[in-house]
C-alpha cells in the first residue's frame, strides 16, 4: 500500500503575506498601504497636490488609452488546471544571462519627487529589498548614480529617452554602465508630448519647474552644452514675472545643484529648463539611428513602446535585444490599441528569437499571469508603485510590492502552476472578439 503523501509546510512569501495582514486584524490593525488599486489611487490622490496627482494618473487626450490598457485584460480569462501539486511554487525567472526572483521590472516614471521627496532613492530601496530591477527614469529626481548607491549589487536597468545631442546620449549610457546597469530601454513612443488634458487644463508640467531633470544637470556633457548659444528660432521659458513666476523661480534655483546663492546670481538654472527642453527629445528618431547605440554599450538594448508587429520584426532585424511592448501607460495616444491586446501580434511576429517584456495596464497579479501566459518574459509595474511611494515612502513602495507580488504567486498556484515557464496560453480562454 502506497504511503499517504504528505505536504510540505509551506512558508511562502504570499502565505506570509496572508497571514500577517489577517493576524493584524484580530488586534484591529488594517493595512497602511490599501491592497485594491482603486483604493491606493484614491488615497494617493489626498495626499498628492492636485498637479502632482494629474501628472502621475493621467492619460492623454480622453484617456481612452490609459483605460482599456486594463479593461482588455478581461478579454482574457484564466482556465485553471486542478490536481497539479502546487504545494511549492518557484516565481524565478532568467533574463539576459541572470536570474531574477520574479518575473518583475519597476517602470521608468520620472519626476517621483512629485510623490514624495526622496523620490527614485526610495524607489530604488525598495526595489532592492526585493530585488526587483528599477528601470531608472531619464526624467529622474536624483542622478542615476545616487540610486545606485542605495542598491548595493540589486539588478537596475536604465531608461534612455534619445535627445537632440547624440554626444548626450552616448554620456547618459556610459555613466548607466558605469553605475551597475544592466540593460538599456529606449523609449520610442515619447519624441514629443502627447496632449493630456489635465497638465493643460491646470498649466502644469514639471520640468518647467525643474523637476525631473536631474539626469541632465548631473551629466558633464549637458553642462557643457549649456554653454553653447541657443540655436535659431529655440523657444524661450521665461513667462509674464509677477508673484507665482518669483516662487516658482526660487524653487527652481534652489533645487539645481551648487551653492543657492551662487544659482541667484547666475542664470545657470534657467538655461538648463531651457536647454532641456529644447534638446531632450527627437522627433527624427528613425531606425537608422540604432547602430549608433550600439556602438556605444555592451550592454542589451531594448526598445519600449512598440506596439505593431511590423515593428517588432523591424526590431528583430536592428538587432536589437528585446522588446517593451508599451502604450506609455496611455500617456501618448488617445485612443491606442492596449499593449495586453498588441501583445500577442508581437510575441508572433518576434517569434522566439528575443524576449519580450511588457508594461501598461499592470494593476495585480492576474494581470501580470494573464500577460506571462500570452508569451511576455516579464512584467513592468508602473502607477501602483508610485501611489505606494506618495503614501508611505519607502515602506509604501515595498508594501505594493508585497501585495502584487503575493496575489501574482497565488494566482499561479492556483490556476496550476509551480514554475513561471508553466504559464502558457492554454492556461488562458478568449472571450469576444
Amino acid at each position: 500500500m502506497q504511503d499517504k503523501k504528505t505536504d510540505v509546510p509551506t512558508n511562502s512569501p504570499a502565505v506570509q503575506r496572508q497571514r500577517e495582514l489577517y493576524i493584524g486584524g484580530l488586534s484591529g490593525k488594517r493595512p497602511s498601504i490599501p491592497i485594491s488599486f482603486t483604493a491606493l489611487q484614491s488615497a494617493a490622490k489626498e495626499k498628492m497636490s492636485p498637479e502632482a496627482f494629474a501628472y502621475v494618473a493621467g492619460g492623454a487626450g480622453l484617456e481612452r488609452s490609459m483605460h482599456h490598457n486594463v479593461q482588455a485584460f478581461d478579454q482574457w480569462r484564466i482556465w485553471p488546471r486542478m490536481l497539479k501539486d502546487v504545494s511549492q511554487r518557484d516565481l524565478s525567472i532568467e533574463l539576459f544571462g541572470k536570474k531574477l526572483p520574479s518575473p518583475f521590472l519597476l517602470s521608468p516614471i520620472g519626476v517621483l519627487e512629485l510623490a514624495r521627496p526622496e523620490a527614485d532613492l526610495a524607489v530604488a530601496r525598495a526595489a532592492a529589498a526585493h530585488q526587483i530591477p528599477m528601470i531608472f527614469s531619464n526624467q529622474a529626481s536624483f542622478p542615476m548614480e545616487e540610486c545606485s548607491a542605495q542598491m548595493a549589487q540589486a539588478p537596475r536597468w536604465f531608461q534612455l529617452y534619445w535627445s537632440k545631442s547624440n554626444e548626450l546620449v552616448a554620456s547618459l549610457v556610459q555613466r548607466a554602465e558605469a553605475c551597475g546597469c544592466d540593460a538599456i530601454v529606449v523609449t520610442l513612443d515619447t519624441t514629443m508630448l502627447g496632449w493630456r488634458e489635465r497638465d493643460l487644463d491646470l498649466a502644469y508640467l514639471p520640468f518647467m519647474q525643474g523637476k525631473g531633470i536631474a539626469q541632465y544637470v548631473s551629466d558633464p556633457v549637458f553642462q557643457k552644452m549649456l554653454d553653447e548659444p541657443e540655436a535659431a528660432g529655440a523657444p524661450d521659458v521665461i513667462p509674464h514675472i509677477n508673484l507665482q513666476t518669483l516662487t516658482n523661480l526660487t524653487r527652481l534655483i534652489a533645487k539645481y545643484p551648487g551653492s543657492t546663492l551662487g544659482n541667484f546670481r547666475s542664470k545657470r538654472p534657467l538655461q538648463a529648463v531651457r536647454k532641456f527642453t529644447n534638446v531632450y527629445s527627437r522627433p527624427s528618431l528613425s531606425w537608422q539611428d540604432l547602430p549608433f547605440l550600439r556602438q556605444c554599450t555592451r550592454l542589451p538594448i531594448l526598445l519600449k513602446g512598440i506596439l505593431h508587429p511590423e515593428d517588432a520584426k523591424m526590431a528583430v532585424d536592428a538587432g536589437v535585444d528585446g522588446i517593451v511592448v508599451s502604450n506609455h501607460g496611455g500617456r501618448q495616444v488617445d485612443g491606442s490599441i492596449s499593449s495586453i491586446t498588441a501583445l500577442p501580434h508581437v510575441i508572433e511576429a518576434v517569434k522566439g528569437q528575443i524576449p519580450v517584456l511588457m508594461d501598461s495596464g499592470i494593476r495585480n497579479g492576474a494581470h501580470a499571469f494573464k500577460a506571462l501566459a500570452l508569451g511576455a518574459k516579464a512584467v513592468c509595474i508602473g502607477r501602483p508603485y508610485v501611489y505606494g511611494l506618495a503614501l508611505g515612502g519607502e515602506q509604501g513602495v515595498r508594501e505594493v510590492l508585497k501585495n502584487i507580488l503575493a496575489d501574482f504567486e497565488l494566482t499561479m498556484g492556483l490556476a496550476g502552476c509551480k514554475e513561471v515557464d508553466e504559464i502558457n496560453t492554454s492556461m488562458l480562454m478568449k472571450i469576444g472578439g
